[in-house]
């Protein structure tokens, strides 16, 4: 249960301002008209229409689905391919093309960095399988478990013997969730993002997966944004994913995942209190788990990514208690900024927030599971080719510089811009000359 029953204004999540100048889009028409519109056989509509009322438009997606074997995008021209997918519940939905997400707009909701630039290029095709029906996901936890077996073991998302994960982690899933929905990236034609909007990309995303042969949308709570008069509401909602996601049934005991802006974080007598914004509710940990993921996730814990307006998302793994509170059995921590987009220590939370008040595109690559992964801190998608930033906050320490030589090469081979910052000097102008 997503928590998408509650009501919000019906502006599109990621759409271009009307009233900002684009450059054309290849056949007269500006990239604002044509970003996030789609066609389904022989008629085009925005992509937010089709993906609020998907039922009253199944019969053109299954036309579309036979008469041309797929949909179209038009933020380019030619248009661009695009996947129709019918989930098992019979709801028809669009995803990109693979292999070419690099080609849409980069305002356009299909638009995506090169594999080489994303983590989920190290997992296999079991923990990730995406066909028409959707995306299945092979979860590292288990999400129910008889109590008369043992717990079991933590399974390893580290690859074996070379190969590709098998399974995704926490942090996997929750990088997933943010890269797909687009929310790891800023174009400054959007609107100024909020956590509605990210509710909103997150609902759609979900719709179509599933987790360990389960749907994903009945193991996932999204905290909904709060609206005074659908509080009640989402309330009701909320007690519903308890009872019948978590509630003990027999023998069995039920997990489900929670996913909020982590508000504040306090102890109390038995240990430590979690409390999401626009939840009323609480979570709660063991002192150990909460030591345990502060050192996992220091910069989310941070006190110094505050003072530049940066949020901490946390996806929550969670059961019962014998009282019917909510237990934290595992999280994973994000930092983001005020945009929610990723950033991997409070400095480059001040470059995100240079580069969308300097009025640059961009994309933060995440790592997912993979720790080992070094990627550019983020990819300026308005130069073609695409051009990076690199933020250098440690100094005197060998292999970081090492690191940052290999990375410097690697750009200057390519061809490739580059904005550096070291943070002992001024925030460059990031402004695109």
């Amino acid at each position: 249960m997503t928590g998408s029953e509650a009501a919000a204004p019906r502006d599109e999540p990621g759409r271009p301002h009307s009233d900002r100048a684009n450059s054309p889009g290849g056949d007269g028409t500006s990239c604002s008209d044509r970003a996030d519109r789609v066609q389904l056989a022989d008629k085009a509509l925005p992509l937010h229409v089709l993906r609020e009322h998907a039922t009253k438009y199944a019969a053109l997606f299954t036309r579309a689905r036979a008469e041309v074997g797929h949909g179209q995008c038009l933020c380019q021209a030619p248009a661009l391919r695009l996947v129709i997918r019918c989930s098992r519940a019979g709801r028809y939905h669009l995803a990109g093309w693979p292999g070419e997400g690099e080609l849409h707009d980069p305002s356009c909701s299909f638009h995506k960095l090169a594999s080489e630039l994303t983590g989920r290029d190290a997992y296999s095709t079991e923990a990730i399988r995406e066909d028409d029906e959707g995306v299945a996901i092979r979860f590292s936890a288990a999400l129910a478990r008889k109590l008369s077996d043992p717990e079991p073991a933590k399974a390893s998302t580290e690859p074996r013997e070379g190969r590709a994960r098998r399974t995704v982690g926490l942090l996997g899933l929750l990088h997933w969730l943010w890269e797909s929905a687009q929310l790891t990236a800023w174009h400054p034609r959007w609107r100024r993002r909020s956590w509605w909007l990210c509710h909103t990309h997150l609902s759609e995303q979900i719709t179509g997966c599933s987790i360990n042969h389960e749907n994903l949308a009945d193991a996932l709570y999204v905290v909904p944004p709060f609206r005074r008069e659908y509080a009640r509401r989402n309330t009701a909602a909320f007690e519903t994913f308890l009872v019948t996601r978590l509630k003990q049934r027999l023998d069995t005991r039920r997990r489900g995942l929670i996913l909020g802006e982590i508000r504040d974080i306090s102890f109390t007598r038995y240990g430590v209190r979690y409390t999401l914004a626009h939840h009323r509710g609480a979570l709660f940990a063991t002192i150990a788990l909460d030591e345990r993921l502060r050192r996992s996730y220091r910069p989310a814990f941070s006190n110094t990514a505050a003072e530049h307006g940066a949020r901490r998302i946390g996806l929550f793994l969670v059961e019962l208690s014998p009282k019917g509170n909510v237990r934290v059995v595992d999280m994973a921590a994000m930092l983001v900024s005020g945009l929610y987009i990723p950033a991997d220590s409070s400095h480059e939370v001040v470059m995100a927030n240079a580069l969308a008040d300097g009025g640059r595109a961009y994309v933060k690559p995440v790592r997912y599971d993979g720790s080992d992964l070094v990627f550019p801190d983020f990819v300026l998608t308005d130069t073609h080719p695409h051009s990076y930033v690199e933020v250098y906050g440690i100094h005197g320490r060998e292999s970081y510089d090492q690191r940052k030589r290999v990375k410097q090469a690697h750009y200057q081979s390519q061809g490739a811009g580059l904005i550096e910052w070291d943070v002992a000097e001024p925030v460059p102008d990031v402004r695109r000359r």
